[in-house]
């Protein structure tokens, strides 16, 4: 009997190749005799993805797909959690910017996707939940984090990975300007002046494949990384450092695990505004906690990567 698949699609994804990519591996799927359902739902605008998500009856579907980048992920799974879906979820990368996919090493060629659906290994992961808002991946707030959803979706169509580059020049002149802020776990209480905060829950972060290396998406924990303020001379240095997964033991940073985390601005009162997965997100203050193995992913068998 063939597998029924529900596809959650962000068509302008990878330069607008998500299209094709599910057609040919639903192609593949077709020569092997492998599939007897699929219903696929194009996105055309923000929340999109997770009112479709919302809209899931597991009793219908053997797999959930969602397809396009960290942002197109993450309306998914809050969809699912929200509304307390549990089906096993694959992500199939096509955006600009995928980090969690990258992570758990997701096929990128249709035939390759294909053949994981057919003979799939299941994982229960862990996400990241801040109020009624949640992450796959990172919540992140200052210095170059909110390229993300600032950078308008026709260019990122239009030059790819460039995109995000391009727009974090922008942010280069405001290297001194810092962000006041206490953090708070169950055994620690941290006051810094923080140029970028990272919370995430897998080793990959903006490309950075290492920057959270001690990261596992299914230890109950997620990891934090402060990076204090710079000084001009000190950026590049710690800017290699961070690439080659070689900055925990900078004194520029602060990096620690926890199930949950909360943080607030010291001071005079500022807007800082929250990234999720890419995605616009709430302003501080806030409480952010790990959501232990509440997603059923489904990955590649050692043979298939």
């Amino acid at each position: 009997m063939g597998l029924k698949l529900k596809i959650i699609a962000n068509p302008s994804s990878g330069r607008e190749q998500a299209k094709i990519n599910i057609e040919d591996m639903l192609s593949y799927l077709v020569s092997q005799n492998s599939i007897t359902r699929a219903d696929i739902y194009y996105t055309a605008g923000m929340n999109d993805a997770r009112l479709f998500a919302e809209d899931t009856d597991p009793s219908e579907y053997d797999y959930l797909i969602a397809v396009g980048g960290d942002g197109t992920v993450n309306e998914v799974i809050s969809g699912l959690l929200h509304k307390g879906i549990d089906i096993p979820l694959a992500i199939y990368t096509s955006g600009t910017v995928n980090d969690f996919a990258t992570n758990v090493g997701m096929p990128s060629s249709p035939s390759d996707f294909a053949r994981m659906l057919m003979n799939p290994v299941f994982k229960r992961v862990d996400c990241g939940r801040c109020g009624d808002k949640y992450f796959l991946n990172v919540a992140a707030f200052g210095l170059m984090t909110d390229i993300s959803y600032s950078v308008p979706s026709d260019l990122k169509t239009a030059i790819g990975p460039v995109a995000y580059w391009l727009s974090a020049l922008k942010d280069i002149p405001t290297m001194n300007s810092t962000i006041p802020i206490t953090v708070k776990t169950e055994d620690q209480t941290i006051e810094t002046d923080c140029l970028m905060l990272f919370i995430s829950n897998t080793t990959s972060v903006g490309g950075f494949r290492k920057l959270m290396s001690l990261a596992d998406i299914e230890d109950g924990v997620l990891d934090v990384l402060i990076v204090k303020k710079l000084e001009p001379m000190e950026v590049m240095p710690l800017m290699g450092k961070l690439v080659i997964g070689d900055h925990l033991d900078s004194n520029k940073v602060v990096y620690f695990q926890t199930d949950k985390v909360y943080i607030e601005v010291r001071g005079e009162p500022q807007d800082v505004v929250l990234d999720l997965d890419g995605e616009r997100g709430p302003s501080l203050p806030l409480t952010i906690e790990c959501i232990s193995k509440c997603i059923n992913l489904i990955i590649p068998n050692e043979e298939e990567k």
